[in-house]
């Protein structure tokens, strides 16, 4: 059957192929121990019969990916603890970790396990669909079913009682390079298939790199020029050239222009000119005056 997965047409079967410990699905036993026992687990979730019924029960109940509920470590819910690899002090096993089983116990297929990782309701639906995947698939199939999200931006608070926030790329890039997870230990990746995982994130962070630094060096917009008045910029210059005008406004005339002084001469003229006038302001009386003061004095002496 011709299927779509992670954008490439393959063809694949529908039934996921178990790697590892199939009767415990690789997980630790003393997780395994505490689930099994758990009333939770033997209880609500075993009226669950359905896949879609199990994701209605991780989107109301899962708050945390840790395999232990918080404050519990020290309580050794089936009396066992301590003295297996990978895990600390028993307690009380997490909902997650109890769904997380169940999941499994349904046999999902493949189609059913693309829906959980792409799932839009809750971060923690899509957080156990990785879990299922890093406990169950082969580990030469891991890269092909984590690399499209190694940059997804989705959050999820993973820590019991919150507090340690990532995104599910952060936790993806965790399950491909880490084996333990909250004092729990994912199966073990053989040494080559762990080089090649190395080397393919390097490359791909490599490249995300230089795609970034090309955007920046390359902006795809200009920066806007400065906003100035079409005016303002002289006939035949750029604008980083540009010299701008004194600007006039209309309600001001322009200044009367001055008019030429007649005697525009030379200095030496002018002080000629001042001389005569001054000259003729001390001069004798003119003729007329000097002819009405004969005639005076000649009828006087009549």
């Amino acid at each position: 059957m011709d299927t779509t997965w992670f954008g490439e047409e393959r063809r694949k079967p529908n039934t996921l192929q178990i790697a590892g410990n199939a009767a415990t699905m690789n997980l630790n036993n003393l997780i395994l121990t505490n689930i099994t026992n758990s009333p939770y687990f033997k209880g609500q979730l075993a009226e669950l019969k359905t896949y879609h019924e199990v994701i209605d029960e991780i989107y109301y109940k899962v708050k945390h990916l840790e395999p232990w509920e918080k404050g519990s470590r020290s309580k050794g819910q089936t009396g066992m603890c301590g003295g297996v690899r990978g895990v600390g002090a028993g307690g009380i096993i997490s909902t997650a970790f109890c769904l997380l089983y169940k999941l499994y116990a349904l046999k999902l297929t493949r189609k059913q396990l693309v829906g959980l990782l792409n799932h839009t309701d809750s971060p923690y639906i899509r957080g156990l669909g990785f879990m299922y995947v890093r406990f169950t698939q082969p580990p030469a199939d891991l890269w092909e079913w984590f690399e499209p999200y190694l940059n997804d931006p989705e959050e999820v608070d993973v820590r019991a009682g919150g507090g340690q926030v990532i995104t599910i790329g952060e936790m993806v890039r965790l399950f491909l390079t880490k084996l333990d997870w909250f004092s729990s230990l994912f199966p073990r990746i053989p040494v080559p298939i762990q080089m090649g995982i190395d080397r393919q994130m390097a490359a791909k962070h490599a490249t995300s790199l230089e795609v970034t630094s090309k955007k920046i060096e390359e902006p795809d917009e200009e920066p806007p020029r400065p906003s100035l008045p079409r005016s303002d910029y002289s006939r035949g210059e750029s604008s980083n050239s540009f010299r701008p005008r004194r600007s006039r406004s209309r309600s001001r005339s322009p200044p009367p222009r001055r008019e030429k002084r007649r005697n525009s001469s030379s200095p030496r003229h002018h002080r000629r000119h001042r001389d005569d006038s001054r000259d003729r302001s001390r001069s004798p009386k003119s003729s007329h005056s000097r002819r009405r003061d004969d005639r005076r004095d000649r009828d006087y002496h009549r």
